[in-house]
């Protein structure tokens, strides 16, 4: 459930389009029941960003299909042993494709994953720099070393072999046949409140508590046109090179967990055969090379690398890659940019993260990563380095430098800001790079100043110096290609947005009755105070997603999609003499808030499809339990009658809305605690 995306807004529209992330079709359509033959499906994972942890590592033991219909389970994935730890954290807006594998032709409904959920199975690490508000200590690591610290809810199953089942309503069904190549992206919602839920006691010796909740509304079918999806960079053992050099099969890797150095591999033994580019050619960087191993050669077979797989083999070696790739329209992945070395750690080492701060311009600019273990990592740039801006809609994006002017002039235009996604290839003896894999071009913070053109950012991050205050973000250019509408296939053009509470309801350019823009435009128009000094506000707040050189603005970032994310209250209470009304489908309460001076005005659409999700948060004798209260049944509305009064602990996540003159807070998600309840912000 969650709140209908028309309460946003002051002007009607016609919803054209469903999609998880709004990038393109679903991968999927009608069919029959489960046979005999089999078909290949590309199994990838991906997550929305969070800006609070650099490690969420967890343990998918396996994934299993249901058919249409019901039936018996398909068993789709099982993960080697021991079971990778995957860290969440890194696939912001990014698949980690784990393998094509076999599933009988059929037409499947539902997808149930498997996780690991013994103590310690979540393995958990506090951004360096978390946001203002975060609970935690940054840079910490939680769940290793105190019992019961984190508790993963709905885990069953004996000591040591604890498990957690979420089943996964697909988007659209998922086909399989013996010559098509549907795609199945499954994704982890990092930035759902109810996703990793803090709890602090008020008395000082009581412990920290994270509730780590996987359920339906924190994982979640992504569907996908495979040409749409941005791939992370693989790593692998290389198995074979076919006859003709056109391909390669590699073994999928894993990197072993916790990260060292130096760095080792599992192998999963999950093949992907991965083609040359016969057509714009390969970049093929041999790291082992004693002579120039940054300096890359173009390649549009593999020759090369079965030269180099009879001298490895012939030594007992093995041969790493790490890989840019696409995907093509048949479920074919092509390669980009092919690293090699006979050391895992070699291809391993370059840093990959979310950038955490970037040097002012000079001669000499720097910025450093969140790498994989959570840590910063201090990355020089020259005017050698070139930066790539990783889009699967260019066959040559993965092979072009996108600003020719070289790395300091782009550094120093202010290109690069904290929170983009990157992955680098450095010199290690110097941390020099040679090239910047701009992955994932994000701008967040409070949303002003929408107009018909371009809207501001303020961001929000604790470290003024990566601050930027009223940048301005041209749309997408009206005519730019921009995905398709998975339900007709028709071609999304310009600037689209959503809810992140729906995110399969779409606002595209091409096809509303109201265009994206004005409907955009009027969802971030609304404000709320708590008063207070300095006054305690809830702003529009957004994370926007770019494109590098669209016809909007040639020499810099336009806003390809939006995302209006409800601004995060602090732990406040039900305010006196206002606590739960309904007035016919719409119910509200008082909320005040530390240091606030007024109470402001909560409201809950309890109305079926449209409510916010409401969650009691208990904790009693250390335990905290999570259960959701469904506000659209008499029951649940008495259950939050019951609780939501005067006095109770909330804590509220919602968007601003202004209406007939009137301030509101239109709630997204709504915690009450009970038992020992949280301290309240000094």
């Amino acid at each position: 459930m969650g709140r209908s995306l028309k309460s946003l807004l002051s002007a009607g529209f016609t919803v054209a389009g469903l999609s998880a992330l709004a990038l393109g079709l679903a991968c999927g359509g009608g069919g029959s029941s489960p046979s005999a033959a089999t078909g290949s499906v590309p199994l990838s994972l991906s997550d929305a960003s969070t800006e609070d942890w650099a490690v969420i590592g967890v343990k998918v033991l396996g994934i299993t299909l249901i058919p249409a219909g019901g039936g018996t389970a398909v068993p789709f994935y099982t993960a080697p042993t021991p079971a990778p730890t995957i860290n969440l954290v890194q696939l912001d807006q990014l698949s980690e494709v784990i393998g094509n594998l076999k599933v009988p032709v059929g037409t499947y409904s539902k997808a149930v994953l498997t996780l690991s959920a013994n103590p310690g199975d979540v393995y958990l690490t506090a951004a360096a720099d978390p946001s203002a508000g975060f609970a935690g200590t940054a840079g910490a690591t939680y769940g290793q070393a105190i019992p019961g610290q984190v508790q993963i809810q709905g885990a069953t199953g004996a000591t040591g072999s604890r498990t957690v089942q979420v089943t996964v309503n697909l988007v659209q069904d998922l086909t399989v046949t013996t010559t098509g190549s549907n795609g199945l992206d499954l994704e982890f919602d990092l930035s759902h409140p109810a996703f990793i839920i803090d709890h602090t006691p008020p008395s000082a010796s009581g412990s920290l508590i994270w509730a780590v909740t996987f359920d339906k509304n924190t994982v979640r079918h992504h569907p996908c046109r495979l040409t749409d999806l941005v791939v992370r960079h693989l790593y692998g053992t290389v198995t074979a090179v076919a006859p003709d050099n056109s391909s390669m099969a590699i073994s999928k890797d894993f990197p072993t967990w916790p990260i060292a150095s130096p760095e080792t591999e599992t192998t999963s033994g999950l093949s992907l055969p991965v083609q040359a580019d016969a057509t714009n050619g390969t970049l093929f960087f041999n790291l082992d090379a004693s002579s120039n191993p940054y300096t890359p050669a173009t390649v549009y077979n593999f020759s090369t690398l079965a030269a180099l797989l009879a001298t490895n083999n012939a030594a007992g070696q093995t041969t790493y890659v790490r890989l840019v790739t696409r995907y093509q329209s048949n479920g074919t992945l092509v390669a980009a940019r092919v690293y090699t070395s006979t050391s895992f750690n070699t291809v391993f080492v370059n840093p990959e993260g979310h950038v955490l701060h970037v040097s002012g311009s000079g001669a000499t600019p720097y910025f450093v990563v969140e790498n994989e273990s959570g840590a910063g990592t201090q990355v020089n740039v020259t005017a050698a380095t070139s930066f790539y801006f990783h889009t699967p809609l260019s066959a040559t994006s993965g092979i072009a430098p996108i600003d020719l002017s070289g790395g300091v002039a782009f550094m120093n235009a202010n290109q690069l800001v904290r929170g983009f996604k990157v992955h680098t290839t450095v010199d290690p003896t110097t941390m020099d790079a040679v090239d910047v894999d701009i992955e994932i071009a994000k701008y967040q913070g409070v949303i002003s100043n929408a107009n018909g053109t371009s809207f501001d950012y303020t961001s929000v991050f604790p470290s003024v110096g990566d601050n930027y205050t009223d940048f301005s973000l041209p749309y997408l250019a009206s005519g730019s290609a921009n995905g398709t509408d998975p339900s007709t296939g028709d071609a999304y053009t310009g600037f689209k947005w959503w809810d992140v509470g729906y995110p399969t309801l779409i606002n595209p350019g091409s096809s509303a009755t109201v265009t994206a823009i004005q409907s955009f435009v009027n969802a971030v128009g609304g404000s709320v105070t708590f008063g207070g000094t300095p006054a305690i506000d809830a702003v529009p707040y957004g994370v926007s997603y770019s494109r590098w050189a669209d016809p909007a603005n040639l020499t810099g970032w336009s806003a390809l999609f939006s995302i209006l994310e409800p601004t995060p209250l602090p732990v406040g209470a039900v305010a006196a003499a206002s606590g739960w009304t309904m007035t016919g489908t719409t119910a509200s309460f008082g909320m005040s808030v530390p240091n606030g001076t007024q109470a402001a005005t909560v409201q809950l659409d309890t109305a079926a499809e449209s409510a916010p999700l409401v969650y009691q948060v208990d904790r009693t004798n250390g335990v905290v339990t999570i259960s959701q209260v469904d506000i659209t049944t008499a029951a649940g509305q008495q259950t939050a009658a019951t609780y939501l009064v005067p006095g109770t602990k909330v804590k509220v996540f919602g968007i601003p809305q202004s209406a007939n003159g009137n301030n509101y807070l239109m709630s997204y998600v709504v915690f009450y605690y009970t038992g020992t309840t949280p301290q309240l912000a000094d």
